[in-house]
């Protein structure tokens, strides 16, 4: 499964864009996996909406949103760290799914990068072995989440 996730990972930082960009810093470990020409990808800072509109998304990709949103909304575990890794898990394969069934192409889709990208770092953070990490990746995931219809539609 975690094969899968950096599978998806590469797929993720593998798309090209002409701007400049904030360099987007990948373990040694999957630098190493990457082709050479794959391995300097960057990612902007920040989402912004087209012209004041919201950006076209493809409905699978809104699907993928949705069942994040309703795998986080179910989870109760909240003291349990364990349980937040298994979270992370379920997430993880939402995450992957989303990307494989994603036909955005151009603006849309580099917006969509932008707007994808900070959920990796919180991911990470619902893995910790300390409890109110666990907590905050958890809010700051479930936050995130909810600003999805504020920039896709």
């Amino acid at each position: 499964m975690k094969y899968l996730f950096l599978c998806t990972l590469l797929l993720f930082v593998s798309c090209k864009e002409n701007e400049e960009k904030k360099s987007l810093a990948l373990p040694e470990s999957l630098k190493q996996e990457l082709p050479a020409e794959e391995s300097h990808e960057s990612i902007d800072e920040e989402v912004t909406l087209n012209n004041g509109e919201l950006w076209l998304a493809n409905p699978e990709t809104t699907e993928g949103i949705n069942k994040m949103k309703a795998r986080m909304n179910s989870f109760k575990d909240f003291e349990k760290v364990e349980a937040y890794s298994t979270l992370k898990k379920g997430l993880e394969t939402d995450f992957t799914e989303l990307f494989q069934k994603c036909t955005m192409k151009g603006d849309a889709h580099h917006q969509l990068h932008n707007y994808l990208y900070p959920i990796i770092d919180m991911f990470e953070g619902l893995e910790s072995s300390e409890l109110t990490v666990c907590k905050k990746s958890f809010k700051d995931l479930n936050l995130h989440l909810d600003t999805y219809s504020d920039y896709f539609g």
